[in-house]
């Protein structure tokens, strides 16, 4: 048997444990007609021809993506610090094009939806010994990039706590020949503390197809998981958000048919006729039929006795109101439970002591979504000096102040406090707040933020 085979079947436990999890998830924010069709729940009473309309019809309020997003976007809402990084990769971090910032988004986005992700940090494949500008023009240097968990499919560590190695699966589709259709290669790249090796799958069996020597002495590749979640052994909170937007999305799929139902309607007819309509289908003619199937969509038979007429009937809009208001509960629970419910009429109800609160949790969890990745971030610049000497490790700094807090209640405490007659000192104070509040409306750049702040310091007195 080749050993090399399988390469192609290792998983690590917590990769087999939370593969259907971690899809689904990606699925979920990914949205899009495929997810919807496995995402749509047919109820018991409902026939094929139903069900085919209302998948049809169905829309997704991709609630997972914006959830994912808004966490990044308030976390990345500052530029971080970068002092003393090299310009060039910092607008190029990637080497396809993502800056730095554009790569810690994704790494930030992957946590949020799988509640694990990697940075992998590598080296372009050279020939010799080029010199420091053909290095610059090949751009032969370090880059960063960002893997998903469902892309690095086993790993182990060490006693010292370290990666001792790290299998990334890997496809490659190669379309080089214009008149022959593309060839997709499945491929597992094996990084270890000095060495790599790639095997490609094959009917004969996995090969080796290259391997080449890791000069960084450790794995490159930098795991980041969130302390609180699969750090403690536990689900991801994400799985709770896409099972909560897929209650949403099924009751809206419900809705929309009551109102589709109330436009057209259903036909009663009186059981005198369906038995007559039965006979005649029977002796006469074998191309006319007559529907007996009770659903939705079918004719509903009813007796003379009970009415004997025929007639149209269709959903109330009470059942189609109920439905909606049920959704908007469950969209205000789920970001309730995320703890993004900074914003919404539910808050002009709270009490001071409720608010602070909310705006403390917000502000904690971003707080701690920074160091997260700008000790990632840090980890992958040291990598990247592995690999070239010349590389200066910057020094990091993401920003920790989040002012989440209740603007309305703000503006108009400080536009009170304005009103007070004092002194020069006091003016200042007053007006630096302001563009602390200006800044939390609208972000204002830090340049013009201290072009503010100096023309308030330098303000004259009266």
């Amino acid at each position: 048997m080749n050993n090399n085979n399988y390469i192609f079947q290792r998983r690590n436990a917590e990769y087999t444990a939370n593969e259907k999890r971690w899809k689904r998830s990606g699925e979920a924010y990914s949205g899009g007609r495929e997810y919807i069709e496995q995402a749509l729940i047919r109820h018991v009473s409902e026939i094929n021809l139903e069900f085919s309309e209302r998948r049809s019809r169905a829309y997704y309020f991709n609630y997972p993506r914006a959830i994912a997003r808004r966490i990044t976007q308030y976390a990345l809402s500052i530029d971080p610090i970068r002092r003393n990084a090299d310009p060039e990769l910092v607008e190029d971090w990637s080497r396809t094009g993502l800056r730095t910032n554009d790569v810690m988004r994704q790494l930030s986005t992957l946590l949020n939806v799988y509640g694990r992700a990697w940075l992998q940090v590598e080296m372009p494949l050279f020939d010799g010994n080029p010199s420091r500008q053909e290095a610059k023009e090949r751009c032969l240097r370090p880059y960063a990039r960002t893997l998903s968990p469902l892309q690095v499919v086993d790993w182990s560590t060490g006693a010292d706590g370290k990666l001792l190695w790290a299998l990334v699966a890997e496809e490659e589709i190669d379309s080089s020949d214009p008149f022959a259709p593309p060839v997709r290669h499945r491929r597992r790249r094996l990084y270890d503390r000095n060495s790599w090796r790639l095997f490609e799958a094959a009917s004969s069996g996995a090969k080796e197809i290259a391997s080449g020597v890791n000069p960084t002495g450790t794995v490159p590749l930098i795991p980041v998981v969130e302390p609180d979640g699969f750090g403690l052994a536990a689900n991801h909170w994400f799985e709770d958000v896409v099972r909560i937007s897929e209650a949403i999305m099924n009751n809206e799929s419900e809705a929309q048919m009551n109102t589709v139902k109330q436009m057209f309607g259903m036909l009663v007819v009186a059981d005198s006729f369906a038995r007559s309509a039965r006979k005649i289908s029977a002796d006469e003619s074998k191309d006319e039929n007559f529907s007996a199937i009770v659903a939705r969509s079918a004719a509903i038979v009813e007796s003379v006795e009970e009415k004997g007429i025929s007639r149209f009937i269709s959903p109330s809009g009470i059942a189609t109101d109920t439905i909606r208001e049920e959704n908007r509960y469950l969209k205000q629970e789920l970001y309730d439970v995320v703890g993004l419910a900074v914003q919404g009429n539910s808050r002009e109800g709270q009490s001071s002591e409720s608010k602070a609160w909310d705006f403390q949790n917000v502000s904690q969890f971003l707080a701690a979504r920074a160091d997260l990745l700008e000790q990632a971030e840090l980890d992958a610049w040291k990598l990247m000096r592995r690999y070239d000497l010349d590389l200066a490790v910057p020094d990091v700094r993401y920003n920790r102040r989040f002012a989440v807090n209740d603007l309305a209640g703000g503006i108009a405490g400080l536009l009170q406090l304005s009103e007070i007659s004092a002194g020069k000192s006091y003016r200042k104070a007053v007006g630096r707040t302001a563009v602390e509040l200006l800044d939390n409306i609208g972000y204002v750049g830090i340049r013009e933020k201290e072009k503010i702040i100096n023309e308030i310091n330098q303000e004259s007195e009266l």
